[in-house]
């Protein structure tokens, strides 16, 4: 196969080639690694690209394949991951300035299963500064959709997000806290999965908030975010609050229908905010799913719209905790924008973080109960189609503005980060000047099968995964 062949090869398909000895590890990773050469400089996904690493372990999984011994489901998969999560012998920046000199001793449970299942580390991904979101000036580069480089990617797994979409990788390793899996996801076209909180360990992880962060895959089908969170969910001893469940066979769980299916349409994500284009498309798909005997209806949740609120009053409270010595030693280090985040943050006082607390226990419950009456509950990833790089940096002039910023498009992904449900962001169309469209999908804890199974159905009837970026 030709280079750019083999590039969009999905992750599934690559490693069924490569198990039948029709494609090598090496050919994979020099073709990405020449991919990499050609577009990275102008997107921006890497931090850091392990080439000679990268083509000695695709060495050595070709060996191992000559030698017949027994493969991972990943054997010999370039994979990158976001530059949050420690890899060892390599710098775990997290997109500051503060940790570039950091190196990992160890690797991160959910990378040594990578490895552990066959995977070939291609490299670290750029991201919002400490994975926080609203970075005024990475240090890395500024991330940029491949479908319009004067486009947000989404954050904060940016270099995720564009290496998925923009086949960089053959899949990528993101982490999601409010939403930073799936905005990305939904911006630039690809498929990003955020699991039942607890179900994939984040030890090893530089965190946000210890009560939301989950690491997630994102991809260019709903099979291979499939095949990654089986490889890396499971219990980790290091992790307490990881579930000592089994972990179900998710690629076998796509073989089902929808038949039956009770789907609630979240109204209040659905108007009033939202994108014509953006409402359009999600009705279109609702309806598709209805088509192939999904029960789908209207169902509200009036807390929702203030959810980003409640999120933001939590997770950058819990963030400030954990950045408090490096900001008073180090504070010129920061990004401006993560820096007046993280402070004011820490000046919150006790009682409004225990009012959002409460707030978070009613939003939960909410979510909690319409999904007691629907399988699954059915939005819009974001309010609208990925903005300008250069608006997400302008100025604010007003309160009304600084709410709709911060809080309106938070709103739509993070219920499901209070809730501790797993979500699942897939594209469902393209704006009239070409611009993806995000299908978000939530389920009940622990049904990730039942996600990835009704994002499978939706995803094979529509044609929307074989569009690529313009680059």
């Amino acid at each position: 196969m030709k280079h750019d062949d083999l590039v969009w090869l999905g992750a599934t398909e690559a490693a069924a080639l490569v198990r039948g000895k029709q494609v090598s590890p090496t050919e994979l990773v020099e073709a990405y690694l020449e991919r990499i050469d050609r577009f990275d400089g102008a997107v921006h996904a890497y931090i850091t690209v392990c080439r000679d690493e990268a083509l000695a372990a695709a060495r050595a999984a070709e060996q191992a394949l000559a030698r017949g011994e027994a493969t991972g489901p990943l054997h010999g998969i370039p994979i990158a991951v976001k530059d949050q999560f420690h890899m060892r012998g390599v710098p775990t920046t997290a997109g500051s300035r503060v940790l570039a000199d950091s190196v990992a001793a160890d690797d991160a449970p959910v990378i040594a299963r990578l490895r552990a299942g066959g995977a070939i580390l291609l490299g670290k991904l750029n991201l919002s500064e400490f994975a926080l979101g609203g970075t005024l000036d990475p240090p890395f580069g500024q991330p940029r959709n491949p479908w319009d480089l004067e486009r947000d990617p989404g954050g904060s797994s940016s270099g995720s997000g564009v290496a998925a979409a923009a086949a960089l990788a053959s899949a990528t390793l993101g982490e999601d806290t409010g939403g930073s899996v799936r905005s990305p996801a939904g911006w630039c076209g690809a498929v990003g999965l955020r699991p039942t909180w607890g179900l994939v360990s984040r030890y090893g992880c530089i965190p946000v908030s210890w009560s939301m962060d989950t690491a997630g895959p994102l991809t260019r089908s709903v099979e291979d975010c499939a095949l990654l969170v089986g490889v890396i969910a499971g219990h980790d001893t290091r992790d307490p609050l990881t579930s000592t469940r089994a972990v179900p066979d998710y690629r076998a769980a796509l073989r089902g229908d929808v038949r039956g299916v009770r789907i609630g349409v979240i109204r209040e994500l659905c108007a009033g905010d939202t994108d014509s284009e953006v409402r359009a498309a999600v009705a279109a798909a609702a309806a598709l799913l209805a088509s192939h005997g999904a029960i789908v209806e209207d169902v509200s949740l009036p807390l929702l719209p203030l959810a980003g609120a409640v999120f933001m009053a939590l997770a950058d409270s819990e963030g400030a905790g954990f950045h408090a010595r490096w900001l008073r030693e180090r504070p010129m280090d920061y990004d401006p924008g993560t820096r007046r985040r993280l402070l004011t943050a820490g000046l919150l006082p006790a009682t409004l973080y225990h009012q959002a607390e409460r707030a978070r226990v009613l939003i939960r419950n909410q979510m909690w109960e319409a999904l007691s009456h629907h399988d699954l509950l059915l939005a819009p990833t974001a309010p609208s189609p990925a903005p300008l790089i250069a608006s997400t940096k302008a100025p604010l002039r007003s309160e009304a503005e600084a709410a709709r910023r911060f809080f309106t498009r938070r709103s739509y992904t993070t219920p499901a980060s209070l809730a501790g449900v797993p979500a699942i962001s897939l594209p469902c169309g393209f704006t009239v000047s070409g611009l993806p469209i995000g299908l978000q999908l939530i389920a009940r804890r622990f049904e990730d099968a039942t996600l990835l199974r009704v994002a499978h159905v939706y995803e094979q009837a529509t044609s929307w995964r074989h569009r690529r970026p313009p680059l």
